[in-house]
């Protein structure tokens, strides 16, 4: 087992590498073919930022299956399975799609279309959900149009529910690589711990797609210095719904029914073990309940199900009152409770530490919700190893400051300088010059 461990951190490795090392060259390769839209009311971010992330993205998934195509233990799913090549022939013709968005802002029904025909390509080349486990029933295979028919739904929606949540510096990235890691170590389990091949292709695909996510997060935290547009959005919501639909459709219940008394008891007694089976939207929970949202409030008020606004989850969390960083750290903290609380308690359903932990857990990113405002302050032994804003005698002094002139006081340090004038003069900002307004209105 160490050694398929090795294998899959070697991939994990090589993606993140790559794809960290094409990001770069792409945002200056975004900015000279002018992928930097406009600033639209949507927005959070304040400056033109380019986009064409995704290219890095793809780059490290070619690079992952091909290493992993090269390695012992990982080659048998190349050999025994066509799951990797229908993931990368439908991860090219999406990632094409999402590279001329990203230049030409293509039509949204355009994009829904070559949703449809990628995750198409996938179910041809035998990527595709085969029959579904159902409590209280077993396993209900699914005619060829069923299979096929959900299938395309599952990737049109996990595509659709990352892009739409895409809207933060990070947030994308950093919630689907804590979907990848947990889906990770659910189909490792079902692989390793189960003994069924047929769930090493999903593990392979998790295993990239955090490498994909983490590779590019360096170059996408606050503030962003490259997005990864629709290219990359709509290649890692791809990705992700092909490991879920790798390890729903192609894992037989039979080869895990652990409990006697027939087929039908068996899949009743294993449900928790089937939760992430029958619903690997858990696993992205929070995007999903996002896209439902959007579809139904646009709806609502008579709009396109595609037309953008700012209503979205991260956007409420703004309105509240919280930082950027902080309103992603609060989506990072809701994925990963949902994603690993689904995986925890498939393992251990009875155990009821599991389900206190996820309650108590919930209780604290309420809490967390109704302090947007709330600043913590070190304590004075550890003042100096805190940015000033966290300390007591820096937030003492501001304060008094502010109290003695009515005016917040000057910042310390260096004068920021702003753009240039029309005459190539240095602007520079009107607190700088004038700390006092009563003294900029005497000089005139």
């Amino acid at each position: 087992m160490g050694q398929p461990v090795r294998e899959y951190l070697l991939t994990l490795c090589v993606t993140v590498a790559v794809t960290y090392l094409l990001t770069g060259p792409v945002r200056k390769f975004a900015i000279a073919a002018g992928a930097m839209p406009e600033i639209r009311a949507r927005d959070v971010h304040r400056e033109p930022t380019p986009r064409l992330g995704g290219i890095a993205m793809f780059g490290g998934l070619c690079a992952g299956l091909l290493v992993a195509d090269h390695l012992r233990n990982l080659n048998g799913v190349f050999e025994l399975s066509n799951e990797p090549r229908a993931l990368l022939s439908g991860a090219a013709l999406i990632w094409l799609v999402g590279v001329l968005d990203d230049k030409f802002e293509i039509d949204a029904l355009i994009k829904l279309g070559a949703q449809m025909i990628a995750a198409g390509v996938m179910v041809i080349q035998g990527l595709t959900i085969l029959w579904i486990p159902v409590p209280g029933i077993g396993t209900v295979a699914l005619t060829q149009w069923q299979g096929n028919l959900l299938t395309v739904a599952l990737v049109v929606i996990t595509i659709n529910a990352v892009n739409f949540v895409d809207g933060l510096d990070g947030l994308a990235a950093g919630m689907v690589c804590i979907a990848a890691a947990a889906f990770f170590l659910y189909s490792y389990r079902i692989w390793f711990g189960y003994g069924i091949e047929a769930a090493a292709p999903a593990t392979l695909f998790a295993a990239i797609l955090m490498g994909m996510c983490l590779g590019f997060l360096p170059h996408n935290m606050h503030p962003a210095r490259i997005f990864m547009g629709d290219s990359g959005s709509m290649l890692i919501g791809l990705v992700l719904a092909a490991a879920a639909i790798s390890i729903t459709g192609q894992v037989d219940p039979d080869t895990m029914a652990l409990f006697a008394g027939g087929e039908r008891n068996a899949v009743h007694a294993m449900l928790p073990v089937f939760i992430p089976l029958l619903l690997p939207l858990t696993i992205i929970a929070i995007p999903v309940a996002d896209l439902v949202l959007a579809i139904v409030r646009r709806t609502w008020k008579g709009q396109s199900p595609f037309a953008a606004d700012r209503g979205h989850l991260h956007h409420r969390l703004l309105e509240l009152g919280h930082s950027h960083s902080r309103a992603v750290l609060i989506m990072y903290f809701w994925s990963g409770l949902i994603a690993f609380g689904a995986v925890a308690y498939s393992v251990h359903s009875a155990s009821m530490w599991i389900v206190l932990a996820i309650v108590g857990l919930s209780a604290l990113g309420l809490v967390l919700l109704l302090l947007p405002r709330f600043t913590p302050r070190a304590p004075r032994w550890a003042e100096g190893l805190v940015p000033p804003r966290y300390r007591h005698r820096e937030r003492a002094a501001e304060a008094a400051a502010l109290d003695a002139s009515g005016r917040e006081p000057e910042p310390a340090g260096p004068i920021r300088v702003g753009v240039s004038g029309v005459n190539g003069a240095t602007a520079v900002g009107p607190r700088s010059r004038f700390p006092d307004r009563r003294k900029a209105e005497s000089t005139r």
